[in-house]
């Protein structure tokens, strides 16, 4: 392998709280998340690369009562008690206008005429790289001792009308944080094995 000579792999512990032992939960501890944890969860996945720099991810991260109570009426009946209860819920939405950033984030060449002027192309780069960035949010909250439970189940029209209003931003998928409850976990699922899901060309 070639690379960075000082870079080596992560420890085996680091590896299973990344993703050998994460585990989606559904219920939380009550303690609230600190801003300054939030801050950092998104200093950390802001770095994760995406196509031209473009960064279309937009974080609402849902913490007081007021915001729950306007994020209720868009959850279906069984993401409802458990987001209400969560410490904090992050909207991960997109920026459907995100190339009016691409000057700054990608001064390479100008590419903001070539979204510009193709809405659709527009649409499957936030959709894509928007995701890519909710699994960047992931990682990094798993990186910083936090439990996570992405979901979809919920109404994207009512809840873009609560939150986005102007329609610039979509929403993509939900996100509830906090120190998870272990004894909530249901069974785990099997994976598919390597030779299943993966070849060599």
């Amino acid at each position: 392998m070639t690379g960075n000579a000082t870079r080596t792999a992560l420890s085996a512990e680091a590896l299973d709280q990344l993703f050998v032992h994460a585990r989606t939960h559904n219920t939380f501890a009550p303690e609230p998340i600190p801003e300054a944890t939030l801050r950092q969860l998104y200093e950390l996945m802001k770095w994760g690369p995406t196509s031209m720099n473009c960064q279309p991810a937009r974080l609402v991260f849902v913490t007081t009562p007021e915001g729950k109570e306007k994020l209720a009426p868009a959850l279906s009946p069984g993401n409802l008690d458990k987001t209400l209860a969560a410490p904090a819920t992050v909207i991960i939405a997109t920026d459907s206008l995100f190339y009016e950033n691409l000057p700054t984030l990608f001064p390479a060449y100008d590419a903001r005429p070539m979204f510009a002027g193709n809405a659709e192309l527009a649409s499957s780069t936030a959709f894509r790289n928007g995701t890519l960035q909710g699994a960047y949010l992931i990682v990094a909250a798993r990186a910083l001792g936090l439990d996570c439970g992405p979901m979809s189940g919920f109404d994207a029209g009512k809840l873009n009308a609560a939150f986005f209003p102007d329609g610039r931003h979509q929403a993509n998928f939900l996100c509830n944080l906090g120190v998870g409850n272990p004894a909530s976990l249901h069974p785990r699922g099997p994976r598919l094995s390597f030779e299943e899901a993966c070849r060599i060309a």
